[in-house]
């Protein structure tokens, strides 16, 4: 079973940079996908960015040129790296990992418990 662990959130001002990280233990790498999403107050989920076993990366329009998603596979981590912060990125953060623990298995899906960001 995948845990994962999301830490880094916390208050900036605007303009200002915060590094979110997202830990996981039991986790399987034949084939995933890790996939950064955030919730603003009243407002439904929404994708931020997404990183693969292939470094395949994607971002959502608004934080292209601001946000950077990293991996290091070695200690099991996901870094998203947050520049240039407004109001409008205040939310709250989650980790998702989806998985293939083999050809014949079927895809896993595992989420964090999120964390704060507050941009004033």
């Amino acid at each position: 079973h995948v845990q994962l662990v999301e830490s880094g959130g916390g208050s900036v001002q605007a303009g200002g940079s915060l590094r979110l990280s997202c830990g996981a233990s039991g986790w399987c790498t034949y084939d995933f996908e890790m996939s950064g999403y955030r919730q603003a107050p009243g407002k439904e989920r929404e994708f931020v960015s997404y990183i693969d076993r292939d470094n395949l990366i994607r971002y959502a329009d608004s934080v292209k040129g601001r946000f950077t998603i990293s991996q290091d596979l070695a200690n099991k981590k996901v870094y998203l790296d947050m520049e240039s912060l407004s109001p409008e990125d205040t939310g709250i953060y989650y980790c998702k990992r989806s998985q293939l623990c083999s050809s014949w298995s079927t895809w896993d899906e595992f989420w964090g418990q999120g964390t704060q960001v507050t941009v004033s």
